[in-house]
């Protein structure tokens, strides 16, 4: 007999990832009984009708079929053949590569233009391919343009990227032991977000005389953006009321027609494309107002019967007057539900009817003249002498040693006197030295230092003028020390973390004064401790812990202090730490200059990743304008930076990146606008005009038993020759506060001052504040 014979044909191939290939095991001999079996490069036996790897026998020979190969199936493959004479097996040496293979490389990319643009281009091969990127034909590394970075996964990146930069992108992938080279090209758009303009921020328009008016905007941006309109926030729809609105066709013009009064209002045009959006206000003024003649103020007793206030207008049409006083609108012909209050009309006058006067009657009254044109108002004072109303709180908290005030408030005209008692004994007295009176115009403080617990318990406050007399009682409690706050969420970061936490339901009764927060890693003895201001926490239940370790648990607690003590302590919270990564961007804060072309930008520094922060990159820009000014790099420790000789009436924006070891911070923005650009430098203050003179010397004359004098005018109505005295008195103060300060400093102030009040009594301007 003839010994078995096994071939593959072929028995050595390479196959690129993808393909489907087969093999043929052939037996040659006269043995009987044969089989023929496949087994796969791990050792198993592989079964017929697979979908992956499939085996079709016949008698002597046997097809082994790779469909879809992937890396996993390259190995070494035996066609082994049994018989009675034995085994005979051969091998099949099967290699798989992956050609140069583009995984993700959409066209077209769009980006923003400004953003640090990353075109994808993900290739796969079994080798590593070299991978270059052109445009326009040439390779852009080439270029010597810093903006254009190929990074380390081949991706190309094009910092601040440009409407010029747009086009065709090719990226070509190459690998040398195999001669092979592909590419694609990526077509790359740049968007440019919207900037609008109005023409004219203010138009004007006269009402019912049949005229339309034109709101014009003009935008540019890419793709071209779509303008729309509002009113007052509230969108204006195209073809909705077409005989009162009218768009041109690329809406950039808003014409109202047949203007009327409700058309007054704050028009904003939006300009929107996919790279953002961006808005412009036209404030549309339809006027033509009357004009009040005649207001009175007047004087009244608390309980008088009724008193008239009058009200006087021109115009027209003849306009309707309504009346408004500080807490309500009270319209023509409305009485009150209770009757105190009438109004009457008649043609050009109105009246006001007050009856059965109380104290919360007094203060300003607006009369309104309005018509289809628009509307004037002037306001009249009503001055109301009533008897002392007391108020304040009624309970005050405070511990043993500590001085607490009760505050006796007192509403009353004419002013009052005030008198404390403590058990029916006037205060202040022998018997009680730790008791201390303050008194202001429109209050009494009673500083009361508690020693021991009989210095709790009731005080009361008298006030009497020439129309009566009110007492009141307070009470002095003792404080105790707060409940525990609650930790709501603590968002952790590298090196710090927040802290949102509510306040403790019970304060003691005295104001919380700190926040004490607790820390300390798994596994640390001692907790770190940290104290806050409680106004500065208490403004949005949030503050942050500073100084913690990378990926590290820590578990935290708060207590509450007030004045008594420090209270009960919360419930723990336990967090982890985020790894060491880039700095979180610096919040910006700007305060103008005082030229109206600069700013001081504030860099709040947030959390630092963990790393240290090396420094801060500053760009900025106008903001119509595609290039930016010169970068600024500043040193970590910088906590602002200044930006001079800005343009005139020109909008800002500017960009701060934090940098540390592991990279840069998204950027933080702000935007601004610098001011008109004035026309004229107003010429500074001479102390020899003859206003100062005058000044001057009245605060010299007006001193000593003069002044005295006219202290009496500070308080009382208001009337024209009262006014004039009060004017005096305030000199008088000027005079007083300059003589208690030395040389040149003195002499500033009582000029300054001086002049001001003598610039009033020039103008004989009447007094339109609160009573003094």
């Amino acid at each position: 007999s003839v010994s078995l014979q096994v071939n593959i044909v072929p028995n050595k191939v390479e196959v690129p990832v993808g393909e489907s290939k087969f093999f043929l095991c052939q037996v040659t001999g006269d043995a009987k009984s044969k089989e023929i079996f496949w087994f796969a490069p791990n050792g198993d036996k592989l079964t017929t009708n697979q979908q992956h790897i499939s085996v079709v026998r016949s008698d002597d020979s046997s097809t082994l079929t790779i469909y879809n190969a992937n890396i996993d199936d390259a190995g070494i493959y035996k066609c082994v053949v049994s018989s009675e004479e034995g085994e005979e097996e051969a091998t099949l040496n099967v290699k798989i590569f992956q050609k140069l293979t583009f995984q993700h490389a959409p066209s077209p990319q769009e980006f923003k233009e400004g953003d640090d643009a990353v075109i994808i281009c993900d290739i796969v091969s079994s080798l590593p391919p070299t991978i270059m990127w052109k445009h326009m034909g040439r390779d852009v590394v080439l270029k010597k343009d810093v903006r254009f970075v190929v990074l380390s996964n081949n991706y190309l990146q094009i910092r601040g990227i440009k409407k010029s930069d747009e086009g065709i992108y090719r990226c070509e992938g190459r690998i040398l032991a195999r001669g092979e080279v592909d590419f694609r090209d990526i077509r790359i758009i740049v968007n440019v977000p919207p900037t609008v303009r109005s023409r004219q921020g203010t138009v004007n328009a006269t009402a019912n005389l049949s005229q339309s008016v034109k709101l014009v905007c003009d935008a540019d941006g890419f793709p071209e953006p779509f303008i729309s309109w509002t009113k007052d926030g509230e969108p204006i729809e195209r073809g909705e009321d077409e005989e009162k609105y009218g768009f041109s066709y690329d809406g950039s013009e808003l014409t109202i027609h047949r203007v009327e009064k409700n058309d007054e209002a704050e028009y904003v045009c939006i300009a929107e494309n996919k790279a953002g959006e961006h808005d412009a206000t036209v404030h549309l003024k339809v006027f033509a107002k009357p004009q009040i003649t005649f207001v009175e103020n007047k004087t009244a007793m608390e309980l008088e019967e009724q008193i008239i206030l009058t009200c006087e207008a021109s115009g027209d049409p003849i306009p309707s007057i309504t009346w408004r006083t500080s807490s309500r609108n009270i319209s023509s012909e409305e009485k009150t539900l209770d009757g105190r209050i009438e109004v009457r009309s008649h043609a050009r006058v109105s009246s006001l009817t007050l009856k059965d006067i109380q104290y919360t009657d007094a203060g300003e009254y607006t009369c309104i003249a309005s018509n289809t044109i628009g509307q004037d108002s002037q306001v009249m004072y009503l001055e109301v002498q009533y008897a002392p109303k007391l108020q304040g709180p009624v309970a005050v908290y405070t511990w043993e040693g500590n001085p607490a005030n009760i505050t006796c408030e007192v509403f009353a005209y004419p002013s009052a006197d005030i008198s404390w008692f403590r058990d029916g004994q006037l205060l202040p007295s022998s018997n009680y030295s730790n008791i201390r009176i303050y008194k202001t115009p429109a209050a009494s403080f009673l500083e009361v230092t508690p020693y021991s617990e009989n210095d709790f318990g009731n005080y009361n406050c008298t006030a009497a003028n020439r129309i009566g007399q009110e007492s009141s009682e307070f009470i002095l409690v003792q404080a105790d020390t707060p409940s525990a706050p609650s930790i709501e969420k603590v968002e952790p970061y590298s090196s710090t973390a927040q802290i949102r936490f509510d306040e403790p339901e019970a304060t003691g009764g005295v104001p919380i004064l700190w926040y004490k927060a607790e820390w300390r890693a798994t596994g640390e003895e001692n907790w770190h401790t940290k104290i806050y201001d409680a106004k500065e926490a208490n403004t949005e239940g949030i503050f942050t812990v500073i100084g913690l370790k990378p990926e590290t648990m820590y578990a935290i607690r708060l207590m509450a202090i007030n004045g008594k003590g420090t209270g009960e302590i919360s419930s723990l919270s336990d967090f982890k730490t985020q790894p060491v990564r880039e700095p979180s961007a610096p919040k910006l804060e700007g305060h103008m200059g005082g030229d109206g072309n600069s700013i001081k930008v504030n860099l709040i520094k947030q959390d630092d990743g963990g790393s240290p922060i090396r420094h801060y990159l500053i760009k900025y820009r106008v903001k119509q304008s595609s290039d930016w000014k010169p970068e600024i790099r500043l040193p970590s420790g910088s906590d602002h930076v200044m930006l001079k000789s800005l343009d005139w009436n020109a909008e800002y924006e500017v960009t701060v990146i934090a940098e540390n070891q592991q990279g840069k911070s998204k950027p933080a923005r702000y935007a601004f606008r610098t001011s008109a650009q004035p026309t004229t430098i107003p010429g500074s203050f001479s102390f020899s005009t003859p206003l100062f003179q005058l000044s001057f010397s009245a605060s010299y004359i007006l001193k000593g038993p003069v002044c005295r004098m006219y202290a009496p005018s500070m308080v009382g109505p208001i009337n024209p020759s009262r006014q004039l005295l009060r004017w005096l008195s305030l000199l008088c103060m000027a005079f007083e506060f300059g003589s208690s300060k030395q040389g040149t400093e003195a002499s500033g102030e009582i000029h300054q001052f001086g002049s001001l009040v003598f610039l009033h009594l020039s103008l004989m301007v009447p007094c339109q504040g609160p009573r003094w």
